[in-house]
Formats: C-alpha cells, sequence, structure tokens
C-alpha cells in the first residue's frame, strides 16, 4: 500500500466523516469536497457521473411527490393502519409486512415515518413490548429497498449489471424472496426480545413517574373520526402503484421495450430498463396531476421532493466520490482483495457492509463498490444476491428513521444502549442483513449458475 493510496483514503474517510456530521444534504457535498481535494491535490481524474441512478431517482421521486401532494400518501397510511390495527397481537409480524410492502411498491424508506406512531400505539394498546414491531418495522422498511423495483439502489444495480445478462427480473428474483423470508426470521425472533412490559422495571419507572400516558385499551366497535381524504388521493394512489406494476412488466417482457420498425445493425432497438422507468414514472407524475389536479407548484415543496433532492445530492457526490478513488487505485485494490475473492467471494459482502455503515446510502453504496466486485471476478447474480449487505446504515444508529422510531417509542423501549452500538436495532438488523445475503447466495448459486 502506498503513501499516495493512504492519503487519498484519508480524504475519502474525511469526506465521509464531515458529510455524516453535516447530515442531510451535507453527505453529497462533503463527497463534491473530496473528489476536488483528489482532482486538484493527487491529480486524480474524475470518475463516472452516476448518471442512470439519478435519472431514475429524479423521475420515480416526481411520480411519488405527485401522489403525495393528490392525497395518495395519506391514503396508503390509512391502508396500512387499517392492516395494522386489524392484528394488533400480531402487530410484531404484522408491521414489518406492512413497512416491507410500502417500501417495495414506493421505492423508499421514508414512508415509514407516519406508520411508525400507529405501531406504537397499536403495540403499547396490547400490552406487547412497543421495541419489539418498532425495530423490525423500521429495519423491514430499509431492507425492502434492496427488492424494490423503483428504488435507487435497484436503479444502480440495474445499471451496472445490464452487460452481465443480470436485469430487474433476476434482481428481484433473488432480493425478494432473500430479504423477505430474512424480515420474517427476524420479526420471529424479535417476539422474544427484553422483557414484557409487567416485568420491566424501568418501563414501570417511567410509567408511574407519568412520563406517558399508560395503554388504553380500544373498544372493538370504537371509531376515530379521521379529516377526509382528498379528492384524487385513491385514484394517485393506483396511478402510481400502476405505474410500478408496468415497469416490473417491462422487465419481464422486454418485447414491452421493443421499439417496432427501429432497428439497427444488431437487429430491433430494445429500450433499456433505466430509461423504461424514467420515461413510465414521468408519465406517471403527469397522469396524476391531470386527474387529480393536484397544485403542480406543491410537487417541488412536497417532503417526498425534498427527500428526493437529499438522495440525489448525496448519490452524486458520495457515488462520484468513490468511484474516482476505486478507480485511482484498481490495481492496487484488486491485487490485494482478488485473492480473498477467489478463495470467498462471499467475503465482499463485508466490504458492501461497511461501506453503507459510512455512506449511508443503499444506492451510493452499489454504485460505488459493485463495479470492484465484477472486476474481482465475482459472478454478477453472487454479487446480486450479496445486495442485501448494503443495508449496514442501522450498524451505528444516527439514521433517520432510526432515530425517529426511538422518538415515536415514548415508552422508551426502543433506544440506544450504554455502549451505543448495543441497541433496538441491532439484532434484526444484523439477522436481516446476513439472512438476505445468505439466502440471496443460496438462489443465485441454485437458480442462476448460468449466469455465474
Amino acid at each position: 500500500m502506498t503513501l499516495k493510496l493512504i492519503l487519498e483514503f484519508a480524504v475519502l474517510l474525511g469526506a465521509l466523516l464531515m458529510g455524516a456530521r453535516a447530515g442531510g444534504v451535507g453527505l453529497g457535498l462533503w463527497g463534491a469536497v473530496g473528489l476536488l481535494v483528489l482532482v486538484v491535490g493527487f491529480g486524480v481524474p474524475p470518475g463516472a457521473i452516476p448518471g442512470e441512478v439519478i435519472l431514475i431517482v429524479l423521475t420515480v421521486i416526481m411520480a411519488a411527490s405527485a401522489m403525495e401532494v393528490a392525497g395518495g400518501v395519506d391514503f396508503l397510511v390509512r391502508v396500512a393502519e387499517r392492516i395494522i390495527r386489524s392484528n394488533p397481537k400480531q402487530v410484531t409480524i404484522v408491521a414489518p409486512l406492512v413497512t416491507y410492502g410500502f417500501t417495495f411498491a414506493s421505492g423508499t424508506g421514508h414512508i415509514v415515518y407516519p406508520l411508525l406512531p400507529v405501531i406504537y400505539e397499536v403495540a403499547h394498546e396490547s400490552g406487547i413490548r412497543p421495541e419489539r414491531p418498532m425495530a423490525i418495522a423500521t429495519i423491514a422498511s430499509q431492507q425492502a429497498i434492496t427488492a424494490s423495483p423503483v428504488s435507487a439502489a435497484t436503479a444502480a444495480m440495474i445499471g451496472l449489471l445490464a452487460t452481465h445478462h443480470i436485469g430487474l427480473v433476476q434482481i428481484l428474483l433473488i432480493c425478494v424472496p432473500s430479504t423477505l423470508l430474512a424480515v420474517l426470521i427476524a420479526a420471529f425472533v424479535q417476539m422474544r426480545v427484553g422483557k414484557e412490559l409487567a416485568d420491566d422495571p424501568d418501563y414501570q419507572r417511567r410509567l408511574k413517574a407519568g412520563e406517558f400516558a399508560p395503554p388504553a385499551r380500544r373498544d372493538a366497535g370504537a371509531s376515530t373520526e379521521l379529516p377526509p381524504l382528498k379528492r384524487g388521493s385513491k385514484a394517485s394512489a393506483f396511478l402510481f402503484f400502476g405505474g410500478v406494476a408496468l415497469v416490473v412488466l417491462a422487465g419481464l417482457f422486454p418485447a414491452l421495450r421493443t421499439i417496432p420498425g427501429a432497428a439497427n445493425i444488431n437487429g430491433p432497438t430494445v429500450v433499456g430498463m433505466p430509461i423504461a422507468i424514467a420515461i413510465v414514472m414521468l408519465t406517471v407524475a403527469a397522469l396524476i396531476l391531470a386527474v387529480t389536479r393536484a397544485p403542480v407548484a406543491e410537487v417541488p415543496r412536497c417532503k417526498t421532493c425534498q427527500s428526493g433532492v437529499t438522495a440525489i445530492i448525496g448519490i452524486l457526490g458520495l457515488a462520484w466520490l468513490g468511484d474516482t478513488f476505486i478507480s485511482a487505485n484498481q490495481e492496487v485494490i484488486i491485487g490485494g482483495l482478488s485473492s480473498m475473492a477467489k478463495a470467498a467471494p462471499w467475503t465482499f459482502a463485508f466490504g458492501l457492509f461497511v461501506a453503507s455503515m459510512l455512506l449511508y446510502s443503499q444506492a451510493a453504496t452499489a454504485r460505488a463498490l459493485m463495479p470492484l466486485g465484477l472486476s474481482l471476478g465475482i459472478p454478477a447474480a453472487s454479487l446480486v444476491g450479496m445486495f442485501p449487505a448494503v443495508n449496514g446504515y442501522f450498524f451505528i444508529p444516527n439514521y433517520g428513521t432510526l432515530i425517529a422510531a426511538m422518538q415515536f417509542d415514548r415508552s422508551g423501549t426502543t433506544r440506544i444502549g450504554k455502549y451505543m452500538l448495543n441497541h433496538s436495532f441491532m439484532l434484526p438488523g444484523l439477522i436481516t442483513t446476513t439472512g438476505g445475503v445468505g439466502i440471496g447466495l443460496l438462489i443465485a448459486k441454485l437458480f442462476f449458475h448460468e449466469a455465474n
């Protein structure tokens, strides 16, 4: 390892630490600062801009933002609340399945925020330790990102593996069952986590001190008055999910992406999946606004759009910085890792996990490190099996959804431990990530050996 590489790596870590400290768009902006230092200070050529990933994120965010402005997100939250409240005693199993499903369909884990207070209330009213469903539901909302057909992380994988005969269909066939089974395993384990509320001295102390209200039992026939939904809320949700379904169909049937009468020297012209996703989701956004007559001016001001812009800046800065560093030191890095990767390819998953802890972005991690995996000779299908390893954001509990879950749990059972790393999300996070990678690699080996 040369001194130059060590110094460049120090710049990379410094940019990540400063970005993590700043938070929000600061992650991506400090990534750009690190890139500037590498280019100007070390004479490193800039790496490739993750253009296809940014394109997909931007267009999906537009459709999701239009749905939010039209009231579709409020409608979905009520549907989720109805499902969770209908099975109060099984909230530890039902809640993560709901958050997983909503993230799978929307492509963003931020949809979990309005569901967290519902999960807390249902668990507390049922006498169930809120930590159990709160922690696994939060983890499940992020695991689903690596299985969603319209997430930024999946977009990165589609672009990177297109030339290796791996597309959206193969990614879904490997990642959906692996992550979903891993979430279920973790949910069943969570049912045994922690003391029952009646036996928890800290909970009882806080309850007696009046720090929060005691569990309120709801009558079976009780109803809660809710403000009316916007007129186009249901239509916007159906249009959005119709777009998601069309994206999946386009991946399953390439004929839908084949342009009739347009051929080149290699045969008929087939539109790539990134372009297809972009066209479909922008069209969905336009249809939502036209059908529901939602105020167009509100779209760039809504929470979904603001979160999306933050994600785009993060992906641009961090993935660009990572790609530049790896490209500049490819021979040294590959030389040091090739023997390990050839002997045990699955160990590359540890690198993905550690990188995601620093980058706070599944998409940025995939875009930065998956090309390295291909260079090491790891089969493309195996890399898809390792894809859930990019969900290591939970290890250090300072991610937005984790903090929100702790804040919404007024009972104090969802928390950071004395030693910081012994927090409520560590066990379900490790189980889902390890299980997702293990099951994913098994599926890849059994059913995609030709792609390997």
